[in-house]
């Protein structure tokens, strides 16, 4: 019936539309010939489908393609600790999975991963694990917990969020060698991961070349931005744990090989 036909049209364009929104969000940009590639379609359905998207707000329209709508970082930790917490308690009740009796673990600086320390001492469950961290925080949450030996870094410290960076942090975490890295960022994307201070992604980059495992805690909102300071490409990662994933999200991890754990937050 042409009824039908009229809203498996619509429902087509909405599906692709979806797509192209994802895709152009997780690399920041895109142009018209590689999406009518990639979704097979031609070039003029793409320009309407992008017209269609910026009227929604969703990207923004340039000569030959699209740009992502990128939001500003948030750089107050007071206000980051209280973004998305619901899906931060349930990223770190995933990351919690990960960890054994006996292994030792870098946390690092991040409200995400500050939610990590939180719930691990609130476990009655926890394994015996021996931490190293970068973070006044993480440090403060786990320094009397039974069970946890906790070392905190030397360094200078942030006042922004608590971080120990500079060239004594980094000169300190030579001395180490970890199971597991849980590493916090406030961008990811196929650019690789990011945070806001070339201080504070050296400590992340030194952590990363002394862990067996490297996991990135990051919340949804975090997804196809690219922030001012690059820690690493997506090839150094093993574990991405995320509260809510798309199809752009499951291929990029594809392509690095990287385990993708989605979060369940009904609990």
């Amino acid at each position: 019936m042409p009824g039908d036909s009229g809203r498996a049209t619509t429902a087509f364009a909405d599906e692709r539309q979806t797509r192209i929104a994802d895709l152009v969000s997780m690399r920041g940009r895109a142009r018209i010939g590689e999406l009518a590639r990639l979704l097979g379609v031609t070039e003029p359905t793409i320009r309407k489908d992008l017209s269609a998207l910026q009227e929604r707000g969703l990207i923004k329209r340039t000569h030959g393609g699209a740009l992502a709508l990128q939001p500003a970082v948030q750089r107050d930790l007071a206000g980051r600790e209280t973004t998305n917490r619901p899906a931060k308690e349930a990223i770190a009740r995933a990351c919690l999975g990960l960890l054994q009796d006996g292994d030792s673990v870098f946390l690092d600086s991040g409200t995400t991963v500050n939610t990590i320390a939180t719930a691990l001492a609130a476990d009655s469950q926890r394994p015996c694990l021996s931490t190293l961290t970068s973070s006044l925080g993480v440090a403060g949450a786990l320094a009397d917990v039974p069970g946890i030996e906790c070392t905190l870094l030397g360094g200078q410290v942030r006042p922004v969020d608590g971080a120990v960076v500079g060239p004594l942090a980094v000169e300190n975490l030579q001395r180490f060698t970890f199971g597991v890295a849980f590493l916090g960022v406030s961008g990811f994307s196929e650019h690789g991961i990011s945070v806001g201070s070339i201080a504070e992604s050296e400590v992340k980059s030194q952590a990363i070349g002394r862990a067996r495992r490297v996991v990135v805690p990051v919340d949804h909102a975090k997804v196809g931005i690219t922030d001012f300071a690059r820690i690493a490409g997506l090839e150094v990662l093993d574990v991405v744990v995320l509260d809510k994933t798309t199809p752009a999200v499951e291929q990029l991890c594809a392509n690095f090989s990287i385990e993708l754990i989605v979060a369940d937050g009904s609990s």
